[in-house]
């Protein structure tokens, strides 16, 4: 039973890793400051460049609860970087669910390890949900913090509730290419790990 409770090394494991996520996915979005087609690809360009580390990661995953306290940590550092806690639910719930798909394979499944890397990055869609549910007050907020009305005006023309099901879409199957990515860069420690 010992075996399946989170120790210091798997929060070590847990750290570094959700450390280097959030580092290349602040480097993509900072990105976005060129231009809000940059925004609107997030759905696609974060689950794809960040294939490799979450592979690294997923190499190394043996326990329930490693995904799921990756995203709450996630959860929060949207909040610390002004996106509310609007998305939070969904970011965490993609952690868990990711965590208990991975669970049934095992952690030695490729397929249920696809499935799980998908699911997971649908917490980029929660980054998108202020633009959707407070729309107004989020667009004068770009404006106020430097934007110019062109780019807000863009930005809300491309992601809008009738693109959001497309975004959550993207995210999911980005996720899954990121996945195979991140697998051909990194076999040796899929090897190493066993995930067939």
């Amino acid at each position: 039973m010992n075996e399946k409770k989170l120790k210091a090394r798997d929060f070590i494991t847990i750290g570094i890793f959700t450390a280097i996520l959030w580092v290349v996915q602040m480097v993509i979005m900072y990105l976005g400051f060129l231009s809000p087609f940059v925004v609107a690809g997030y759905a696609v360009l974060i689950p794809i460049v960040t294939g490799i580390p979450m592979m690294l990661y997923y190499a190394r995953i043996e326990k329930f609860g490693m995904l799921t306290i990756t995203s709450v940590i996630v959860a929060i550092l949207l909040f610390i970087f002004g996106m509310g806690f609007l998305g939070a639910p969904v970011c965490i719930a993609a952690g868990v669910i990711a965590d208990l798909i991975a669970k049934s394979g095992k952690y030695k499944s490729w397929k249920k390890t696809v499935i799980s890397c998908g699911v997971f990055n649908l917490w980029v869609s929660a980054s998108y949900l202020p633009l959707i549910l407070t729309a107004d007050s989020y667009k004068q907020s770009l404006i106020e913090s430097g934007f110019d009305a062109s780019f807000a005006d863009t930005l809300f023309t491309l992601v809008t509730p009738a693109t959001y099901p497309v975004i959550i879409l993207l995210c999911f199957v980005c996720g899954v290419i990121g996945a195979f990515i991140g697998k051909a860069v990194v076999r040796k420690n899929f090897e190493k790990a066993g995930i067939v």
